[in-house]
Parts: structure tokens; sequence; C-alpha cells
């Protein structure tokens, strides 16, 4: 059964506000919200990682970050990853200390941490991914995305689907009401921000047979909304 995931939300129109665009329209006019949304399937991913380590000198801590990070990056690159889909940050070099009571804080050692970035375009091969970060002593995974490649194609369906809603409803309105629509007087859009499926906890347990499963198993629905103002034969 595929898990119903909601990928996309629109900030003012999540909140269920209209606006009164129309108050300075002197004729007669009906205004419409048209809601419109398709499903898919996400075909890419972007997932984050991390690896920390303390040791007793930075040197030392710096050392063990850097041995982890370039041997995950060689392995993804071996396994077909573009370098340029790969993102490593700098370093981040922390002294750690002891506080013992009523007395001068201790110097115990230096913790230092990295964060990568990967792009995914073949998502079946995320779970083997995961896999190898642990495996080369990546010791946390952030978060998963889930996304579309084809993501502007799905907005645009989604869009035209909204236009029609407001349409259809307007005609059903003036209809019922005894008239009829004489055009369009203002139109309201704010673009979508469309936003991917996160999948953290699952991260958590990314060997699991049923956790890689999801990954492609998983359905965005992309919404879309538009605010449209319909005059009326007089």
């Amino acid at each position: 059964m595929k898990k119903h995931l909601l990928a996309v939300a629109l900030g003012i129109a999540a909140l269920g506000v209209t606006p009164a665009f129309a108050a300075n329209l002197a004729v007669p006019h009906l205004e419409t919200v048209g809601q419109g949304e398709v499903t898919a399937q996400p075909d890419m991913a972007e997932f984050s990682v991390a690896v920390e380590e303390t040791r007793t000198s930075a040197k030392e801590a710096k050392q063990a970050v850097d041995k982890a990070v370039t041997a995950f990056v060689e392995r993804l690159v071996a396994s077909g990853v573009d370098r340029s889909d790969i993102v490593s940050a700098n370093i981040s070099l922390h002294p750690q200390y002891h506080y013992p009571k009523d007395e001068k804080p201790e110097l115990t050692g230096y913790r230092a941490s990295r964060h990568i970035t990967v792009t995914v375009h073949d998502l079946s091969k995320l779970n083997d991914y995961l896999d190898n970060a642990l495996g080369d002593g990546i010791n946390r995974i952030n978060n998963i995305q889930l996304k579309l490649s084809n993501e502007a194609e799905y907005m645009a369906q989604a869009r035209q689907a909204a236009i029609k809603d407001a349409q259809t409803k307007a005609e059903s309105l003036a209809k019922g009401f005894g008239t009829q629509l004489d055009g369009v007087w203002r139109i309201t859009y704010q673009v979508a921000q469309p936003r991917p499926v996160m999948m953290m906890k699952m991260a958590m347990d990314a060997g699991a047979p049923e956790i890689a499963a999801t990954y492609q198993d998983t359905e965005m629905t992309i919404r879309d909304r538009v605010e449209v103002v319909f005059k009326l034969e007089e």
C-alpha cells in the first residue's frame, strides 16, 4: 500500500484565508477559489549525513573526520555518483571541557564534525548509499528528502486543475442564481513552493528492506491554488 504524503503547501492558502480582493469592484461579480492537485512518485532524493569524532588533540580529531569523509566520497564516486552531486562542508572544531564544581574548567579534548549532502538521481540506489555511509564511519544521518526531477511539469498540471476548478465553480454558481459569467475581472495567484517529502525518522533504520521499498513507494501530492473574480452579466 502506498504511503500518501503531502509535498506542497501554500503559505496563505494553507491557512484558508481568502482576501477581499474584489472590494472595489462596483459591478455584479463572483469570487471563487480554485484548487487543484496531482500525485506523483518521487524519482530522486537528497540526503545529508555527518561525522563527529572526539579526540584528545585537535589534529587527531580533524584527521579522524577527514578520513571518514574521504572514504565515503570515494565510495560514492566509485559507485557512479557524480562528484558535483556531493557537497562536503568545511570542518567544524570545538574544544570540550569538563566543569568540576568550584574549580576551573578542564580541557578534555576536541570534537570535530563535517556534513555531507548527496543528490541521488537513481532512487533505487539510495538505500545502498546510506548503508555505505554508515560503513564508512559516518555516524549520523540527518535527513532524507524525496523529490521530483520534473517538478515543474507537475506544478503546471496542478495549476491548470486549479484554474479549471475555479471556472467550474463560478459557472455552477452563476447558473444557480440565474445569471451568466461576463469575463474575468481579476486573478490573484501566489507561486507555490513545493516541499520535498522528509523521511528523517526512516533513515535511522535505513538498512531494513521495507524502508528501501518505501523510498520508491511514496506518493507526493502537489497542490496549487488560484483566486479569481468573475464579472456577472447585468
